[in-house]
Formats: C-alpha cells, structure tokens, sequence
C-alpha cells in the first residue's frame, strides 16, 4: 500500500530531528578539546563528555590532543665553537595546555615546534667547544629546554623535556680524540708511576734516616753503658787495691798474697786459655804459686819489722795436680826452714 502525504511528512520530520540531535549532540573523548566555532568564529571549548552546540549554526573547529606528545627532532649537522662539525638528534616531549592558542594562534603545530627546536639546537651547540659539548649534556638539554619552552609559550603549549639522543662527530675526528686520549692516559700512568717512585725513594730516605738515628743512639747508649762499667770497675779495682794497701800497711801479709795470687792465677787462666796455646813455656810450676806466696809473705814481715822470729808461714796444702799445659821448668824452688823460697839452676848452683 502506498503512503499517503501525511505520513510522508512525518518521516521526512523524523529524519530531520535525528539529522539536528546528531548536528547538536557531541561526545568528546578524555585527552581531547574541542573547539567550537560559530559562524567561523571561535566560541567556546568543549570538555570530555557529552556536549551540545547549536546545530547548523555551531561546529567543530578544531580537536585538539591534551596528552602529553614527543615529537622526534631528525638528525642535523652543527658546527661548534671551535669548528668541529657533528652531528647530533633529539626528542621533544609538550603539551597543549590551551586548545584555543594552539588551534588558532599557530599553524601545522608540530612543525612550527620541531623547526624551533632544531633552529635552538644549531644556536645552542654551535656556542660551545667540542669538549664542553661532549661533557656538557645535561647543560644543553636545559638551555635548549628554557628557550623553546619560552618561544612556544603564546601558543598554549609546554615543553616538559628536551633530550640530546646522540652526538656524532666525523670518523676522524673520533680517531684523533681516541689517540688524544691514549696520550693523556699515558701521561697520567707516567705521573702516577713517578709520584709513586719518588714517594718510595722519599719512604726508604726516610727509614734509612730513621735507622741511622735509632744506630746511632744505640750506639751512644751503649758507649754510655760502656763507660759507666769501665768507670765502676775501675772504682772497684781502685776501692780494692785501697783495701789492700789499707791491709798491708797495717800488717796483714794475708792481704798482700791474695792480691798476688789472684793476679798470678789471672794471668795464668789467660795464657792456658788462648786458642793458639799448644806448649807454653813457663819460669816454674803452677804448684809452685803457693810456696812463692809464702816467701813473699816472709819478706813483708822483715820489711814491716816483725823480724825473722816471727813465726812461718805455713803454707796451705796442696791439692791434686790439676792438668795444665805442658810447661818446661827452667830452675827448681827450695825454701829456708823460715818459709823464704828460692830458686836452683838445673846445674845444682845455689843462687
């Protein structure tokens, strides 16, 4: 059955509505501005969500992203202060703050940013040497960060980051910073081994010093000590022969054959104790020291005056014959009945 023009018309108004809900309902997605136009002219910015505009009479200008965006800034050739020529990249991360600015204020917006960045790249490295660029990294990405950041600030826009990818100076170039290198590590290798020579020669002076001083004031303490003994002993001895000058000037004789035998059998001990002492030849016996003692005894009774009825000495018994080294008599001994020794050629005449 055909329609009739009523129900014509009510088609052609539904259609028509659904064709104006669709012109004036808009759905915007997180992330995005929208911005609306009337007449050509900007109005207003639509949020994320449902929107309504009037429809036939308002439309979308432009959709912009809110994200945060990098941008890839390609490879250029830049020379440098010191006219070194490398090449060098980077990325670029901004954000469109005001949809408004960015849709309206600049055109192709990601070109206009890429172009400054790359235009502040040359400025910025190309005002440093070589060295400082090569070390400096982090100083370039806030200089070239400052200034685009600034530039694109009446576009609604904020650069949040600005990194140097790679810095790429020619193959020589790279060869003689590699040979420069070598060079400088050397020379440090030959500083540090000569401070390290000079440093021991300086510690070995040192203890050298050290041990010549500590030597030598052993040497001086012992020397001391030396003379200390030497001069104690020497007090000794002259503290003992006092005593027996003392002794014998007051008569005793015993004192006199002590200070004689004990000389006498020193001088013994020191001849029978040499190491090269094989025969020694002596003036008497060793048996004999005793009967010697007792005639000088004799003597310093007459010298000190007890005269010769004194009564003798008798002289002390002999022990057993110790073995001594071989000795040639050359005289034999005798004494008088008062103890006074004397000695008799081998040839029987009476001296």
């Amino acid at each position: 059955m055909g329609l009739d023009g009523f129900s014509l018309v009510i088609i052609v108004l539904v259609i028509f509505v659904l064709i104006v809900m669709a012109a004036g309902i808009k759905t915007v997605p997180q992330g995005y501005r929208y911005t609306i136009e009337r007449f050509g002219r900007y109005t207003s910015t639509l949020d994320p969500g449902l929107n309504l505009i009037v429809p036939f009479i308002e439309r979308v200008g432009a959709r912009m992203n809110m994200m945060e965006q990098v941008l890839d800034v390609p490879t250029q050739e830049v020379i440098t202060k010191d006219n070194a020529s490398v090449a060098a990249d980077a990325v670029v991360f901004y954000q469109v703050l005001n949809a408004a600015q960015a849709a309206y204020q600049v055109s192709n917006l990601e070109n206009a940013i890429l172009n400054l960045t790359m235009t502040n790249i040359r400025s910025v490295m190309g005002s440093m040497d070589l060295d400082e660029l090569l070390s400096n990294r982090d100083a370039i990405n806030d200089r070239l960060l400052r200034v685009v950041d600034d530039a694109v600030h009446p576009w609604g826009i904020k650069v949040t980051r600005i990194e140097i990818k790679d810095i790429r100076p020619p193959p020589a170039l790279v060869e003689a910073m590699a040979r420069q290198m070598k060079a400088e590590r050397e020379k440090r290798a030959q500083i540090l081994e000569a401070e390290g020579s000079r440093s021991a020669q300086v510690l070995r002076a040192e203890g050298a010093k050290q041990s010549a001083i500590l030597q030598a004031e052993g040497q001086r303490e012992a020397a001391f000590r030396e003379a200390e003994a030497r001069e104690r002993l020497a007090e000794a001895e002259a503290k003992a022969t006092k005593v027996v000058s003392e002794a014998i000037a007051a008569g005793d004789v015993q004192a006199i054959n002590y200070f004689v035998a004990q000389k006498y059998t020193e001088a013994l001990t020191a001849i029978g104790s040499a190491t090269n002492a094989k025969i020694v030849l002596m003036p008497m016996e060793a048996s004999s020291i005793l009967g010697s003692l007792g005639g000088i005894g004799a003597i310093a009774r007459d010298v000190f005056g007890d005269g010769p009825n004194s009564a003798p000495i008798k002289p002390q018994r002999q022990g057993p014959k110790r073995s001594t080294p071989e000795v040639r008599p050359s005289s034999d001994i005798r004494s008088t009945p008062e103890g006074i020794a004397y000695q008799v050629p081998r040839d029987g005449q009476e001296q």
